[in-house]
């Protein structure tokens, strides 16, 4: 099948035998190959990522895949925003490739494979969405092969997925090179997120100051405060701001995601938090 390049001014392969032979053809004149993999409803977090793997190598393939195993049952997979057209539209002359694969092309019958994961994968968003990484790092992996990548770019706004995606690449022996890329904000701060969409005036301005939040946070463990002391009070604002759930709001180390059992870090450090407002729930995440 051809490359769909009807309605958009960048080509988009839509099955795994498309993307490989235009990968195969790349791959005949030398050209070292990048992979960005989203969800669609791209900003201009996604679109640093496709400009680092542009300074990366030779040719860059973003993906563009809402994926269905992600998503728990009561998770907002049928509502995802998905902008196709729109997302091409802000590729063109970013990016070589979109692959936008159905969910019958990555997941075809009988399809029974799922990569399972402990360690760096287990708490924090493990412990709220226990099958999440599991859809994550199945369909990473199968992204990453068929993309046949030299390096692969993620986000680090998504700062366990980073370290998860790490562990496994490495556990498995996958040969690629996996970066991640700044967290871009808005000018309050907010970490861009397809889902800042969903957020009314008012919560959009609450939401404003969860950065705010964790900067004070941090510094004040930096400055000697213990851990549980400084979180139980960076929850408490977060809640007065009206967000209504704090899955967790933590300070764990930034490699391993382990907790500090002196209430102090002893090495290099990230806070991390998932809350929710109202329906929509915000991720975001810090050194310290």
């Amino acid at each position: 099948m051809p490359l769909d390049t009807t309605s958009h001014d960048i080509p988009v392969a839509r099955t795994a035998a498309d993307l490989r032979a235009t990968v195969a053809e790349w791959r005949k004149m030398g050209e070292t190959v990048a992979l960005v993999p989203t969800m669609g409803a791209l900003h201009e977090g996604h679109l640093s990522l496709v400009d680092l793997a542009r300074k990366k190598t030779d040719r860059v393939v973003v993906s563009v895949f809402v994926n269905p195993t992600q998503f728990a049952p009561h998770e907002d997979f049928s509502a995802y925003p998905r902008t196709e057209a729109a997302d091409a539209a802000r590729l063109a002359g970013k990016a070589d490739l979109i692959f936008a694969p159905d969910a019958g092309d990555m997941y075809p019958d009988g399809f029974s494979t799922t990569i399972s994961l402990t360690g760096v994968a287990e708490p924090l968003e493990g412990t709220f969405r226990p099958t999440h990484f599991a859809g994550v790092a199945t369909v990473v992996a199968k992204l990453i092969l068929r993309a046949q990548a030299d390096v692969a770019i993620f986000g680090e706004k998504d700062w366990q997925q980073l370290a998860v995606i790490r562990r496994m690449v490495a556990d498995l022996d996958i040969p690629v090179e996996i970066l991640g890329g700044p967290i871009m904000r808005e000018a309050d701060g907010l970490a861009m997120s397809s889902r800042n969409v969903y957020l009314t005036p008012d919560e959009r301005k609450a939401a404003g100051q969860l950065n705010v939040i964790l900067k004070e946070t941090a510094a004040s463990v930096s400055s000697g405060i213990p851990i549980t002391e400084a979180t139980r009070a960076g929850a408490a604002r977060i809640l007065a701001l009206g967000f209504n759930q704090i899955d967790y709001l933590e300070i764990r180390d930034a490699a391993s995601l382990a907790e500090f059992p002196s209430g102090h870090p002893t090495s290099p450090a990230r806070i991390l938090v998932a809350a929710k407002i109202s329906r929509t729930r915000l991720i975001d995440n810090m050194p310290v």
